[in-house]
Formats: structure tokens, C-alpha cells, sequence
């Protein structure tokens, strides 16, 4: 038996309750979590933004160590530390013959599995996204772990599951910022640090963080913000108040509503990239007139999993890390047991801190 945070349908509070977990078949592994990150998309999933077959145990971004493996897979074996890989590539689909590996048709395939049983009364649950990383340990498929890079702390890796893929990837993958140039993010929370710390590692000339809470702007500037902005209907204007009248060469988006995106790519200089990584709902309609497409001549792009492929990026980000460029630990602003999922919840809907991180 194991505890695991469960969502029992969707828009349900979580209950936090234990489960039964088979041993790993072939080519399955079991982990016990050292630390899971509580990231925005959990929300969307416990509220219906996004699908996910429930009862379903949540969590996508999380690290642990090797209790068995099931037969056939070698890349790792009981004892060793790993990083959890929620979107794994199948390597044969269109996409992954194109190397993009990060829009792979069948990545969230395994989230529709049963992968455990609520041990009270023995009712089928599923993996959210594929890892399930709110338990204390998990089975999931080998290509869903990836072996801790050294010099990485167990529990600082599993921020590097999610937020600091995508963060790092919007900014070296999707936007390609480069160095001198200007970077605006919107969005302060887990996402939106890692964006900042990127920015900084990338070389950018100035870095303007946006948020609506003022509290955030300490939080903003340690991650490399040079300028702070509190959102509101200026924010457009402000920035290019910043830049010379022009706007930013290049702005993430890590919020995923629809004036967000819009202020976002209202911010960039004529000829600038707009990248969006957060998730909204389908309700959030962005909407542009041919006119102004033409003659701002900006780009405006999707950024899924900060288009990264885990294996190749996260030797990357540990050197980043071992050099002292990547600073894992000031993405989190609480350290908090199972039990807190819902307080952080909570905390994110009021725009509050950063990345919340379960430890084990």
C-alpha cells in the first residue's frame, strides 16, 4: 500500500487515501518519489480544462529512485536515481520521424491505462499523464524515466520533469533568444521563473517579468527580471516604454489566457516572436485582424513541452546546474506533504508564489 493524492472526478476535491500498486510488468518500472512538483497543468486537469480519465492519481513532474524494473528494460535498475518523463516518445509516429519528438501522437497514450487500485474500494485508477507522481511511489512505463544527470539533487530534479523543460525550452528551442536581445514573461510562477533563469543563461539584454501580484517581483528578479511590471491594461505600452518606444524582441506567455496572449504579442517589436506555453481553456479565443498581421509582421507560436526532448536537454541543464547558471532551488517557494495539494491549488488560482513542491 502506498499514499497517493486521488481525484476522484472531475472538479472534485482530492483525496488523499492509499492505493494498491501492482510490480512492474515487462518493461515497466517502480519508484518510490523523493519530490513532485505542483504544476498549473494538474489544475487544468482536476478542473476539466484539459481531459484526463478519472479516478485518476495526478502529478506529471517528479523525481524518485528505483525500487524494481519489470523484465526487458536495462536503461535503469533498482537503486538509481530518475527523473519522470510524463510525454515519452514512441520514435516511429509522424512526428518523432520529423525529431519532434515533443508533439508525438502517442505520448499520453498510457494515461488512459489502469494502472492501480484505491485500496478501500478496489476501484480502477488511472495515471495522470501517464506518471502519476502525487504517491508515494509509482509504476510507470520505461520510457518514462530518465536517469538524475550527476551533481543534481534527488529532490531539485523533479522540477526539471516540467517546468524547467518547458521554461528553458520556450526561451533556446522555440523562441531562440539570442544573446543581447530583449525578453518579456508572463507569468511568475514555477514556468515563468525557469523562463527568467533561461533568458538570463541566453544572454538577454533585458529581461521584463509580468505578473499580477506585486509580491512576486523579488522572486522575479532573483531569476534574472531586470524590470518588473504588475499586469494590467497598460502592460503593452509599458513595455515598449522599456524599449525604446519598440517592444521586446521576444515574449513567453506562461499564463494561457486569451489577453494575456494578446498583450503578450502586443509587446513585441515590429518583426518580434510571440511564444505561447501556457495552457488555456477552449473558451479563450485570441483574435487579430488581417491588417495588423501584415503589418507588425510578428510570430506568434505554440510551445509544447518547451519542445524539448528530455533525453538530449536534461545532460544540458545539469551543467547548467553543476556551473551554477540554473538555480533549481529558487523555482520553489514551498515545500509541502501530500496532504497540501489542495492548498496549492488554491495558492496558484490567487496568482501566490511559485513552484509548490511535494516532498516525500
Amino acid at each position: 500500500m502506498v499514499r497517493a493524492a486521488v481525484l476522484p472526478a472531475i472538479g472534485s476535491p482530492l483525496e488523499i487515501t492509499e492505493i494498491e500498486l501492482p510490480e512492474p510488468g515487462p518493461g515497466q518500472v517502480r519508484v518510490r518519489l523523493a519530490a513532485a512538483g505542483v504544476c498549473h497543468s494538474d489544475l487544468s486537469l482536476s478542473n476539466g480544462t484539459m481531459r484526463v480519465p478519472v479516478p485518476a492519481v495526478l502529478g506529471h513532474e517528479g523525481a524518485g529512485t528505483v525500487v524494481a524494473v519489470g523484465e526487458g528494460v536495462t536503461h535503469v535498475a533498482p537503486g538509481d536515481g530518475v527523473v519522470l518523463n510524463w510525454a515519452p516518445s514512441c520514435g516511429s509516429c509522424h512526428a518523432c520521424s520529423l525529431g519532434e519528438v515533443w508533439l508525438c501522437a502517442n505520448a499520453l497514450t498510457g494515461a488512459g491505462d489502469v494502472y492501480a487500485k484505491r485500496a478501500h474500494d478496489g476501484a480502477d485508477l488511472h495515471p495522470g499523464l501517464n506518471v502519476a507522481a502525487f504517491a508515494e511511489e509509482t509504476v510507470v512505463a520505461a520510457g518514462c524515466v530518465l536517469p538524475v544527470p550527476d551533481g543534481v539533487p534527488l529532490t531539485d530534479a523533479a522540477l526539471l520533469g516540467c517546468a524547467v523543460l518547458t521554461g528553458y525550452g520556450a526561451v533556446h528551442h522555440s523562441a531562440r533568444v539570442r544573446e543581447g536581445e530583449s525578453v518579456a514573461v508572463f507569468g511568475v510562477g514555477g514556468v515563468g521563473l525557469a523562463t527568467l533563469q533561461a533568458a538570463r543563461i541566453a544572454g538577454a539584454s533585458k529581461i521584463v517579468a509580468v505578473d499580477v501580484s506585486p509580491a512576486k517581483e523579488e522572486l522575479a528578479r532573483r531569476a534574472g527580471a531586470t524590470d518588473y511590471i504588475v499586469a494590467s491594461e497598460n502592460t503593452a505600452r509599458e513595455i515598449r516604454g522599456l524599449t525604446g518606444k519598440q517592444g521586446v524582441d521576444v515574449a513567453v506567455e506562461c499564463v494561457g489566457r486569451a489577453v494575456t496572449i494578446r498583450t503578450a504579442w502586443e509587446s513585441t517589436r515590429r518583426g518580434g516572436r510571440t511564444t505561447v506555453v501556457g495552457i488555456g481553456g477552449k473558451d479563450q479565443q485570441v483574435s487579430f485582424n488581417a491588417l495588423e498581421i501584415f503589418h507588425w509582421g510578428r510570430t506568434l507560436s505554440g510551445c509544447v513541452y518547451g519542445n524539448s526532448d528530455p533525453a538530449e536537454d536534461l545532460p544540458v541543464l545539469a551543467e547548467h546546474v553543476r556551473a551554477g547558471r540554473l538555480d533549481l532551488g529558487a523555482l520553489v517557494t514551498e515545500h509541502i506533504a501530500l496532504d497540501g495539494i489542495p492548498a496549492a491549488f488554491d495558492n496558484m488560482l490567487a496568482g501566490k508564489g511559485g513552484r509548490a513542491l511535494v516532498v516525500f
